[in-house]
This record gives C-alpha cells, structure tokens and sequence, in this order.
C-alpha cells in the first residue's frame, strides 16, 4: 500500500531521534513478548503426554486433549480482558502481569507432580495458566499498531508474526536439548524440585518470562504516533514525552469491516488448525506409515513449513508496497484454497485397509479408531517395542473401503501451498485490521481478533476428530474448500471498505491499493 501525505498545517512536525530510537527499542520489546508466548505453548508439547502418564495414570488421550485445548482456552478468555486494560491504563502493566501469570503457571507445572492426588487437573491449570499469560499479544499487537506509522505497519506487523513463528519452530528445539537431562535427572529436596526433561522447559520459559519482566521496566516505552508517523499523546496514557494532541481520533471505525475481518481471520486460524492437526492421522491411513514414522516425516515437513513461513513473513513486507494488503490476503486465501482442493481424493486406488482390531495391549488403549489426535500429541506417545502395530486405514472408519487414495504427491504439494497461503493471510489480516482501526484505541478490538483466532484453534481438532474420521477426507478437504470460498466472497463483498482510517476520512490518500 503506497500512500502519499495531503497538504495540512500539522504535517511539518517531525520524530526526534531520540524518540525514534526509543520507540523502536520498545517494539523490540513486543517482538520479545511475542517471541515468549508462542515458546511458551510450544516448548512442551512433545513432552506433555509421557509426563502426564507419569504423574497421574488415570489420565487418557481425552484428557490429553483438553490439556493441549486448556492453553487456547485460557488465551481466549485473556484477550479481550488485556485488551480493555490496556485501553485505559499503561499498556506495560497488562503486558507485566501477564507475564507474571505466565512464569508462576510455568513454576506450578513443575510441581504438578507433588500433590498425592489429582495431579492431571493441576496440569490442566498450569497450562490454562499459560495460555490465560499469552492473551497479552492483544497488547503486544495493539502497541506496534499504535506505535507505527502506515507505512511501517506491514513491516512490523510481519516482524511480529515471524517472532511468533520462529517461538513455535524453536520450542520443541528446546525441549529436545533439554532431554539430555534424562527422566530422572536431579532432585533439589529441600525445595521438592525435580529438575528433569519434563520440569526443565518450563523452568528455562520461567527464566525467559523473568528477563522479560525486567526487560519491559528497564527498557519500554509508552509511545504514540499516528497514521503520518507524527508523535502523539497516548489515548490510553499520558506521559513519557510531550507529544501533539491527534486530531486524527475523529470519526467512527467501520464495524462492518471490523467483524468481516475477524471473520477472515477466524477461517484463516481454524483451516490451519485443521490441516497441522490432520498431518498424522491422514499419512497413518493413506500410507500406511506407523506412529513413529508418521510423527517423525511429519515433524520434518511442518519445521520446513515453518521455515517458508518465516521466509514468507520476510517477503510480504516487501510484497504490499506494490500490490497492496488487500491483493496479497486475496491471494493468500486462493492460495490455501487451491492447497485444500488438491487434497481432494481422486483416481481409483484405495488406500491399505487395515482390517485386524487394535486389540494389543502393548498398544495404549487410550487410543481407539474413533478418536484422532494432534501430531503434537502422537509425537510424545511411547510407541510398543515391538512391530505389531497396524497399519493402513481402519476398516471402522466405513469410507476407506470406497474412498480412493491420496497419492503423496498430492499431500506434499498441498503442504507447500498451504505453508505459503497460511502465513500470507496471517500478516496481512492484522495489518489491514490495525489500518482499519487507526487512531482509535486498539486493545479490545485485538483481544477480539486475539479471541478468534483462539476460538478457531480449539474448533480446528474437533472439526478433524468428528468429519474425517465419520465422512473421510473427499467431505472433510470439501468442507474446507466451502469455507475458504465463503471467506473470498465476504472478502469480495467488503474489499472497498478494507483501507485505512486515514485514507476513509480522507486525511491521506491511498495508490496502487
């Protein structure tokens, strides 16, 4: 998006230096929170089903399931809640109680193992917990919205979801180094303190929470500007330097395109969902590939889609100073669309049916035909020692006996799409979100935005648990491909109200949009 300034009284106040380097410090600052959030779910994830074996056995895959919901559940609940705080306080108390919240629940999930009891519902809290501390990317989100100027927006905001992608990618990373330490490791009695490959990550995303805290006292900064890039008084707060009062805030936000973007950003969230949480049961069928080796091809194929997607994130910024948001999210959508619809089963082979019962008991009997469970989920699992394990499409799932295969072919080429469309829609749905809210306060709107996104992740696995294991992939990957098509026609129907607060209001002027 290429904008151009009108001719105005007010247009010739200029950022000192010093300001600039301060407000961009304090942005750095938010690509660090952002950074820690996404650490913080995804650091333990590979660990959470053995360590829960062991401390509580009464704890099956469905519980499991709710463990790994919990984090976007706590996060759902956080956002708005951050959001309206931040709004009419100073966004570093949100951002240093949240994390607060986050470090304690990291502590508390290294004691889940010391009460003699219920120890799977005190996991369940710590990682609630967790989630509940990472509503506060509505704040993060919300303060590089406020503190950049139009033409800095796309940039930042794909800064900050490369910080978030790059959190996810280096989490389990973490993890694996941290399995040096063994099972066991080492016990500290005097505080009741095992420090092993299970305690030992969270205990590192404490420390990170801590270094964050002091980070955001020493270093952050309240700062404003507006859609020009010209120094103004916080809405929110007033202080940390004296800045021109924004006569930009008048007007009202287009509420139409504030939900038709929350909307988008919700089908953008749930599809991914949907597809990282499909990965292993769908190879596991069509292949015939076992646990380990499903996890293990799996893990690869999704640490180079977070690679393209970092990649991506990188050449959008660039991208939107030629095209515009609106184009490339178009594009971005097109792209996920045509990634879902090669999925689609096609030819006339049928895929190995596995027609022996899983009735093993070297096989944990948590797992059963009828449910499916994330790939962060399987990765942790303790695959049986010996090679009894089926393989192929189970014969209880009705729709392998007349549903054809989906060639490897197909699978790769739809994960490359999808890692490509997915982070695409990503930056471009918070950048055209932030522009649209302009100099408004932005706290709620994102903790919304935030909420969604949530929402959407929680819904992704059921979506995946109840129609592709009942209907299969032909109904699934066109139930899918329905509602991309439904976001591109809403997208369509609200693309001329898509542009940013300046540019309705006529305060700026938008080229090559």
């Amino acid at each position: 998006m290429i904008l151009s300034l009108l001719p105005s009284k007010n247009r010739d106040v200029v950022e000192t230096q010093e300001h600039y380097k301060s407000r961009w410090r304090s942005i750095w600052i938010m690509y660090l929170t952002m950074f820690l959030s996404s650490v913080g779910f995804s650091i333990v994830i590979m660990s959470v089903w053995p360590y829960l074996q062991k401390i509580d056995p009464t704890a099956d895959g469905s519980f499991l399931g709710w463990i790994i919901a919990s984090y976007s559940i706590g996060q759902m609940i956080a956002s708005p809640l951050f959001g309206v705080w931040s709004n009419y306080r100073p966004r570093r108390e949100p951002l240093v109680v949240s994390t607060a919240i986050s470090v304690a629940a990291n502590c508390l999930y290294a004691y889940v193992h010391v009460p003699p009891s219920h120890n799977k519902y005190y996991m369940l809290t710590a990682r609630a917990l967790v989630g509940f501390g990472a509503g506060n990317v509505a704040v993060v989100r919300s303060y590089i919205a406020g503190a950049t100027s139009l033409t800095e927006r796309t940039s930042a905001m794909a800064n900050t979801s490369a910080c978030q992608a790059i959190g996810f990618i280096l989490g389990p990373v973490f993890q694996t180094c941290f399995t040096l330490i063994g099972e066991e490791g080492v016990t500290w009695k005097l505080i009741d303190l095992q420090l092993n490959m299970y305690t030992a990550p969270v205990l590192f995303g404490a420390l990170l929470g801590i270094i964050n805290i002091i980070l955001i006292f020493a270093v952050f900064r309240e700062h404003r500007v507006d859609d020009m890039g010209r120094q103004c008084s916080s809405i929110n707060f007033e202080g940390e330097g004296s800045g021109i009062l924004d006569q930009d805030a008048e007007g009202n936000v287009d509420h139409i395109a504030v939900v038709a973007m929350n909307f988008l950003f919700f089908v953008i969230l749930f599809v991914f969902a949907v597809f990282e949480t499909i990965a292993t049961p769908l190879t596991m069928d069509m292949y015939s590939w076992t646990r380990e080796k499903a996890v293990f091809y799996n893990g690869i194929i999704l640490s180079v889609i977070g690679i393209e997607s970092v990649t991506v994130f990188m050449v959008v910024k660039m991208l939107s100073k030629r095209t515009g948001e609106r184009a490339i999210l178009h594009a971005g959508l097109l792209i996920v669309l045509i990634g879902f619809f090669i999925l689609l089963p096609w030819g006339k082979k049928l895929p190995n049916i596995q027609w022996q019962e899983i009735k093993n008991n070297s096989i944990p009997q948590t797992i059963s035909s009828e449910m499916v469970i994330p790939f962060w989920s399987l990765q942790a699992m303790q695959l049986p020692s010996n090679h009894s394990e089926p393989v192929g499409c189970p014969v209880t799932q009705s729709w392998c006996l007349n549903t054809p295969l989906i060639y490897l072919a197909q699978y790769i080429s739809s994960d490359i799409l999808i890692g490509l469309g997915y982070p695409v829609c990503n930056v471009m749905s918070y950048t055209l979100y932030s522009k649209l809210l302009g100099p408004k306060p932005q706290g709620v709107y994102m903790g919304w935005l935030t909420a969604s996104g949530s929402g959407a992740r929680i819904l992704g696995p059921v979506f995946v648990s109840q129609i592709y294991t009942h209907l299969g992939p032909r109904w699934a990957f066109s139930l899918i491909c329905g509602v991309v098509i439904i976001s591109l026609l809403v997208l369509e129907i609200v693309y001329k109200r898509l542009i940013a607060f300046s540019v309705r209001y006529g305060r700026m002027q938008e080229e090559n949009c």
